[in-house]
């Protein structure tokens, strides 16, 4: 967290907080001199000599008025200093942050500290300043220098979706760019059950231009940014070669899959863009390096040399020469120019679906994380135990199946009291509330997995029902069975030929169910 790294390296990276990705800064403690809404304004800041607001000069950023007491503070978790909470546009794992103080000299903050928050949905502010929301220190207090970028580096691993700025104890910052890996709600691909196409190399879902070979004149990154490219600008061109060509750029998607259609768009580029394009595709393994956009092994052509027209959208899909699982692509125009915009859609494939799900659970917040296992199993020693195992061996979480592995060895060294309160998060068969606590994303699939009892008939309910009974009435805890692709006949059975165990036997036959409903439940939870 030093100030060793350039922001020119950062700015490689998405800025997660961009006002055109949906950034938005929700609320301040106060910003009596300057408002919040510049902190995350595009442009850089200016300065404008002799420009004086009503409350004093104006000044482009978010500023605070000096604290001589409390009497003025806004209502807030800190009134010992003055702060914001950030929406981020696309939420990420953050990598580095640049503060930038620009013209704020005598008036900039002495330090800074940032917080980040992974929150599902779209709480109010009161939520947001309530104890409910758990803050994760990623940035400790570090001192700033005045109209300077003030470049940290951010070590944290985590997935947020919000931030919460510090500034020790008040004054300005002009503005606040905060940089690092996309990282999608964990439900854009969809259904596995329903696989639909997606857009696999867009931004907001993950996917990195990760090189070209020239971006003169706009840059690579605005290839696949949401929306339309608004003028020249925004997009990517490249230089006059005086070459043949081509130019390339290399796009890492956001997860493994094969693609069925593209979608190129010149527009605005009327006398600047290419003449021909393809399209390559290439497939790594997960954690090896980019393929190298500069040599032809590796690739495997998409779309064939094709013509290209000024200020035009461009689909391309019964062109397509391949359908093969890809993890990147790779554009080439002949000789240069500009290119707008390239949509790659698709379906991702189960391994895909894997990897992502898999990063997706190495950057949950731990209280994230605990939520989700807890979903999968019900004992809190096992959520424990788990997220340890997270810690101290994050290999463990790098496939399903050595997340499965551990999973199992886990529960097998819990006592029977962790056993019994994984079995209390379970809904009685036939039934719909567990006795324990059970998250709506556990209900959700206890009522799947137990459907098929739905549609038994009343016979049947009334038998499960007796069965329950005498279960319980016999080993003290609710019958526990795996219910996934069972009748409410063949669990009935089931039922009633386990009721001759003896209480030993019988509850290692619940603890091996249990072990096959976390499983299934796991697998949930990575592929969605």
């Amino acid at each position: 967290m030093t100030n060793t790294t350039t922001s020119g390296e950062l700015t490689q990276l998405v800025d997660l907080a961009a006002e055109r990705l949906g950034g938005s800064v929700l609320w301040a403690s106060d910003d009596f001199f300057a408002s919040k809404d510049n902190l995350l304004k595009p442009e850089e800041a200016i300065f404008i000599e002799g420009k004086y607001t009503d409350r004093g000069k104006w000044m482009d950023g978010w500023e605070s008025r000096r604290r001589r007491d409390h009497a003025f503070a806004s209502a807030g978790p800190h009134p010992e200093h003055d702060s914001c909470i950030i929406r981020l546009g696309l939420p990420g794992v953050v990598r580095g942050v640049v503060v930038d103080t620009a013209f704020f000299k005598g008036n900039y903050p002495q330090a800074c500290s940032i917080e980040g928050a992974s929150i599902q949905g779209h709480p109010d502010l009161a939520t947001l300043l309530s104890e409910e929301i758990v803050w994760t220190e990623i940035l400790p207090r570090v001192d700033l220098k005045g109209d300077s970028k003030n470049v940290f580096m951010i070590a944290s691993a985590q997935r947020f979706t919000h931030l919460r700025f510090h500034i020790h104890p008040d004054g300005g910052v002009a503005r606040l760019r905060v940089y690092g890996d996309v990282m999608p709600d964990a439900r854009w691909l969809g259904k596995s059950e329903r696989p639909q196409l997606v857009d696999l190399g867009a931004a907001e879902h993950g996917a990195v231009v990760v090189a070209c070979n020239d971006m003169f004149f706009g840059s690579r990154h605005n290839l696949i940014m949401p929306g339309r490219g608004v003028n020249m600008g925004d997009g990517w061109e490249t230089k006059r070669s005086r070459r043949p060509g081509p130019d390339w750029v290399v796009v890492r998607l956001g997860a493994e899959g094969v693609l069925e259609r593209a979608v190129l768009e010149t527009t605005h580029f009327k006398g600047n863009a290419p003449d021909t394009c393809a399209i390559e595709v290439a497939h790594v393994p997960p954690g090896a390096p980019d393929p190298d956009g500069s040599k032809d092994e590796g690739w495997t052509p998409l779309l064939h040399r094709t013509k290209l027209q000024p200020h035009t959208t461009h689909v391309f899909e019964d062109e397509f020469a391949v359908h093969t699982p890809a993890t990147h692509v790779r554009l080439r125009i002949w000789p240069d120019g500009g290119v707008s915009r390239l949509r790659l859609y698709g379906v991702a494939t189960d391994a895909g679906r894997e990897t992502f799900g898999m990063r997706y659970l190495r950057a949950m917040p731990d209280p994230e994380l605990d939520s989700a296992l807890r979903s999968c199993c019900g004992s809190n020693a096992w959520v424990t135990k788990m997220r340890e195992e997270r810690s101290k061996n994050p290999g463990v979480f790098s496939t399903l199946s050595s997340l499965a592995e551990k999973a199992s060895s886990i529960w097998s060294a819990l006592s029977t009291g962790d056993h019994d309160e994984a079995f209390r998060a379970h809904p009685r068969i036939g039934e719909k509330k567990a006795e324990g606590p059970q998250s709506k994303t556990a209900q959700s699939w206890s009522s799947k997995e137990q459907s098929k009892v739905d549609t038994a008939s009343q016979v049947v309910r009334d038998e499960l029902r007796a069965a329950n009974e005498a279960y319980e009435k016999k080993f003290g805890r609710i019958y526990i069975v795996c219910a996934t692709g069972k009748s409410a006949e063949e669990m009935l059975a089931i039922a009633k030929e386990r009721m001759s165990n003896t209480p030993e036997i019988e509850h290692r036959r619940a603890a091996e169910e249990q072990q096959k409903i976390t499983e299934l439940r796991l697998a949930k939870l990575v592929r969605r």
